[in-house]
């Protein structure tokens, strides 16, 4: 039995408080980011892994293909979100060889909701952005779908959001800070050249490894367009001045 004040505060501490953090609370170490530009999207990540305070690996991929058009990027347990990817890898090819014609972002973003909904008491650890271009990602003022980028935010509990920024993990906060500084006020991103969006991206990614101490390891950028995606930058982020 506890029969005093301090054996009772640290019964409570032991026991108690650990139930009451979230177990993903030090399982985002990384900085992720994507945002639309004119004429496509742009994905910026580093690459470490941290295992606890330690650098678990500086080269990590932390970014995935889906299809020839559309990526994922990894924030959270890098298990669960390279699992789950792949499996979007694997019901996109599905679609595509059942419809005939390649899946939406809308769609590929609602699946990866509904699984990890419906898996959300297991604590998996997952804050990933679905991206890519498709034909019907784009809704004109007439109500017309005329095709064009997309971005959603998914996460652990099948949180599903659409915009036109996202950044994700412990690093997110300092890269957000740079482009919003950057910016456009009204119109964001999407007056920017392609030249300008990924010169942005990387700026991004580096101020956010300097700043964050579970950030690194590499910078990788990536383009999607209408005409697929590509890698467009690798950066050691070791060597940057």
């Amino acid at each position: 039995a506890v029969d005093s004040p301090f054996l009772s505060f640290l019964w409570m501490t032991a026991f108690l408080l650990p139930a009451l953090l979230p177990t993903n609370f030090f399982a985002t170490a990384t900085t992720t980011l994507s945002f639309v530009f004119d004429g496509g999207i742009i994905a910026a990540v580093d690459s470490r892994a941290s295992i606890g305070n330690f650098v678990g690996s500086k080269t990590v991929q932390k970014v995935l293909p889906i299809n020839d058009r559309m990526l994922g990027t990894m924030a959270g347990g890098a298990a669960d979100c390279s699992f789950w990817i792949r499996k979007l890898q694997a019901e996109s090819r599905h679609y595509e060889l059942s419809e005939g014609r390649p899946i939406a972002v809308a769609k590929v973003s609602r699946l990866l909701a509904d699984y990890l909904y419906a898996n959300r008491h297991i604590d998996l650890s997952i804050g990933t952005m679905i991206m890519g271009f498709d034909d019907y990602g784009c809704v004109d003022n007439n109500g017309a779908n005329g095709g064009g980028p997309s971005i959603y935010y998914v996460d652990n509990k099948g949180t599903r959001v659409k915009g036109d920024l996202f950044s994700t993990g412990s690093g997110s906060t300092f890269a957000l800070g740079v482009l919003d500084t950057e910016m456009d006020p009204v119109h964001k991103c999407k007056n920017m050249t392609q030249e300008q969006a990924i010169a942005l991206g990387i700026q991004a990614i580096r101020h956010a490894t300097f700043r964050d101490a579970y950030s690194g390891g590499f910078i990788a950028i990536y383009v999607i367009t209408k005409d697929g995606w590509r890698k467009v930058f690798s950066e050691d982020l070791a060597l940057s001045t």
